[in-house]
């Protein structure tokens, strides 16, 4: 049985929200499009899809957005021409960048800009590593929150340090705002706040939102324009953008809302955590509405135990596991939505029981 069925077949699910089936999904979005009017988009020409780019810009206090069909067609796009910019190929990213650990190298092998790894891979930037670089960056391009790391924030005293140095290097701060929603939980402040001092951000339409697919960049007219026409020589100019845009739409305003209840519920994970200390959490107190779990056992354990949870007793504990860096370690992640929300409190703890009692072995 593939993962997939198996996961489907479990009655407490703890991580992300609740899945829908395509032909669920579909039907919300026929709905959505018979009440709202929808019409297609031709090539991003069309009143929902600039509507919504005019609103996720505003929200997030730039002059413009545009949406692009993939967060890594975005993030790369951005950097090369914030290099072209500065005369600089070099851009300066965290060790745990996604363009580092998913994209298969293609800033390289595209040509696109010349990466510095920056900073201790286990923790968030602070002023000092970005100073320490002598050369002159084109660009900085800054994740928040730090996925691969747990979902950790730069304290926000190193993050407005760090917008103040780009600026007086004459760098383009670039942000990967893949989860920037879940962070404003985190920080305590709208995600204009957050925004505010950087030259770009991307946002995703699918993680925290969870709509199909896709993503949006933010900037000024200008910068935007050149990256919409940069997306069309990549092949994005896909002829109906307009799936993607309801899905995201239909959802945004109420996932956006519920933010700060994901947080108060990972709060309470935690707090649920302590029972079992055995399951070493990064980070060590919650930044956003999401964690790692560090497991005393292989990969290929976790993996195993997951399934047997899954199989007898209907509970689905994480998606992926990672090796950790020690022997007989782990790493699995859990983001917390929709389904921990609607989770009892009860019922939480119990999963935890049986999820640490078959991880050990008693």
């Amino acid at each position: 049985m593939s993962d997939p069925d198996l996961q489907r077949r479990c009655h407490t699910i703890f991580p992300g929200h609740r899945p829908r089936r395509p032909a669920e999904m579909f039907a919300a979005m026929a709905n959505w499009c018979e009440q709202h009017d929808v019409d297609h988009d031709v090539y991003g020409n069309g009143a929902l899809i600039q509507a919504f780019e005019a609103k996720v810009a505003q929200l997030l206090g730039f002059e413009a957005a545009v949406f692009c069909i993939s967060g890594t067609m975005t993030q790369v796009t951005a950097l090369r021409l914030a290099c072209d910019d500065r005369r600089s190929r070099l851009v300066a990213l965290h060790p745990t960048s996604h363009i580092f650990v998913h994209e298969r190298g293609n800033h390289q092998l595209l040509d696109h800009f010349q990466a510095l790894p920056t900073g201790d891979r286990h923790r968030p930037w602070t002023i000092a590593d970005l100073a320490a670089i002598p050369d002159r960056l084109g660009a900085v391009g800054l994740e928040i929150p730090m996925r691969e790391i747990g979902g950790q924030l730069s304290t926000w005293e190193e993050l407005e340090a760090i917008k103040e140095h780009c600026r007086a290097r004459g760098a383009h701060l670039h942000m990967d705002g893949a989860r920037l929603w879940e962070a404003a939980a985190g920080y305590g402040r709208p995600v204009s706040e957050i925004a505010a001092g950087f030259d770009s951000v991307y946002v995703s339409l699918y993680k925290g939102i969870g709509g199909l697919g896709g993503a949006m960049l933010a900037g000024s007219h200008d910068f935007v324009a050149r990256g919409a026409e940069w997306f069309r020589r990549q092949g994005g100019n896909v002829i109906h953008r307009s799936p993607y845009v309801v899905a995201a739409a239909m959802q945004f305003d109420g996932r956006i809302a519920a933010m700060p209840d994901y947080f108060r519920r990972t709060e309470f994970l935690y707090d649920a955590l302590r029972a079992h200390p055995q399951l070493r959490v990064n980070p060590a107190a919650p930044q956003a509405n999401m964690l790692h779990l560090h497991l005393p056992v292989s990969r290929e354990r976790a993996l195993a135990v997951r399934d047997t949870l899954a199989r007898e007793h209907g509970i689905w504990m994480f998606n992926r596991a990672v090796h950790g860096a020690l022997p007989q370690s782990s790493v699995v992640e859990i983001y917390v939505g929709e389904n921990l929300v609607a989770m009892s409190d009860d019922i939480l703890r119990e999963a935890l029981r049986l999820f640490v009692q078959l991880l050990l072995g008693d």
